[in-house]
């Protein structure tokens, strides 16, 4: 019995170490297309919003 324990053990510690394998890093995301249309759809929004609120005044 103290065999069987032992290889179970043994068997399921060389079944676990490939699962804490981490795969390589991610790619590299492009952040120029999209982010920079949101910026300028943003700041055309804040531009607006400012001068919607001075004409109010």
């Amino acid at each position: 019995m103290n065999l069987f324990k032992t290889l179970l053990c043994l068997s399921s510690l060389f079944l676990l170490i490939p699962a804490f394998a981490q795969p390589g890093p991610p790619p590299a995301t492009p952040i120029d297309g999209g982010l920079g249309l949101l910026l300028a759809a943003g700041g055309a929004y804040g531009i607006k919003k400012l001068r919607d609120h001075r004409k109010g005044h």
